[in-house]
């Protein structure tokens, strides 16, 4: 069965806190761990009223600690918003707390605006010009090189699994030449998704540790009893996503039952477009779709994004989806 991994944006609640939030991401994994997903990535995200991972690998030491098993992971670090130096001190560190579970997600993207740009005192344009070279200093300093003479005792040797990430070609094509793993951002941004995949695939210049192209690709995934239901649930993503890209962005709301049917036509497209990556129904639907995905992705792993106002039904969501999966043993 392909593998099934979990994208967490340890989203905070209307109603709620950041402390719920960080306790529901921690519930979250050791339900996905028990139900047999290999990966449990948190995103960082910054200056975002519902969205809690911003600092990332403290998250990840509190998902470590609560599991046993599962990988941890970003998915991802921004790189334009940090150091290479900071960010190897930092996994290196996660590495030793969790050896052999942790993951490195890097995205180009900072996700910042002027003013975020200003409070995280970054040159954000000129980082994202750098960011190949940043990611080469981080090869460099997980092997146990001084770069520019000065060492990261934390990230010397340290076993940490990177990956390029990305909602365009640009990531395809650095991670096919840098011999990296690759992950799609298609629950958002799934335009571009089939080919950067073959870019990927095609470029593909075998590097450390991977001798052939390894490709992940990400799908919203909503399960629940009933179709009806299930799009019920997932309307707090959707009103979310409106909120964003309408310059409103907050809290995850309560659902509301047929909530794209009273959208906008503009609004009600631009939805359906950036999340038409998506399986959301019964599990037997799920199933149908996810597999369906895999087939046109011809993904080495699948992650799961979507989440629910009410937790329960999220992590209940994650049981279903796996469980029709390995029921099916496909």
């Amino acid at each position: 069965m392909i593998p099934l991994s979990v994208l967490d944006l340890v989203t905070v609640r209307e109603g709620g806190t950041v402390a719920e939030a960080l306790a529901i991401s921690a519930r979250t994994a050791q339900v996905a761990e028990k139900a047999g997903y290999k990966r449990f990535w948190v995103a960082e995200h910054h200056g975002m009223d519902g969205i809690a991972g911003g600092a990332t690998s403290v998250v990840l030491a509190h998902v470590g600690a609560a599991t046993s098993t599962i990988r941890i992971g970003a998915g991802g670090i921004m790189l334009p918003n940090h150091t290479p130096y900071v960010i190897a001190e930092q996994f290196g560190t996660l590495a030793a707390l969790f050896p052999g579970r942790v993951d490195l997600g890097l995205g180009r993207a900072a996700g910042a605006d002027g003013r975020l740009a200003n409070a995280l005192r970054k040159d954000i344009v000129g980082a994202s010009e750098r960011f190949p070279q940043d990611v080469v200093e981080l090869q460099a300093r997980f092997a146990g090189q001084a770069v520019g003479g000065v060492s990261a005792p934390q990230a010397d040797g340290a076993e940490v699994e990177m990956w390029i990430l990305g909602s365009s070609l640009f990531g395809a094509q650095l991670a096919a030449m840098l011999g990296l793993p690759y992950a799609f951002a298609s629950h958002f941004a799934p335009a571009m998704l089939d080919e950067a995949g073959r870019i990927y695939r095609e470029r593909f210049q075998p590097g450390k540790g991977l001798d052939k192209p390894h490709f992940m690709a990400a799908i919203n995934v909503f399960a629940a009893d009933t179709d009806e239901e299930a799009h019920y649930l997932a309307s707090s993503t959707d009103q979310s996503f409106v909120a964003l890209r309408t310059g409103t962005p907050g809290r995850l709301p309560p659902p509301i039952r047929d909530y794209r049917a009273g959208l906008p036509g503009s609004a009600r497209a631009m939805l359906e477009q950036v999340r038409s990556v998506s399986a959301v129904g019964t599990p037997a639907r799920v199933r149908d779709e996810i597999l369906a995905f895999r087939d046109r992705t011809q993904a080495d792993e699948l992650i799961v994004s979507g989440a629910m106002f009410d937790p329960d039904a999220q992590m209940r969501s994650l049981e279903l989806a796996m469980g029709a999966l390995e029921a099916a043993k496909v």
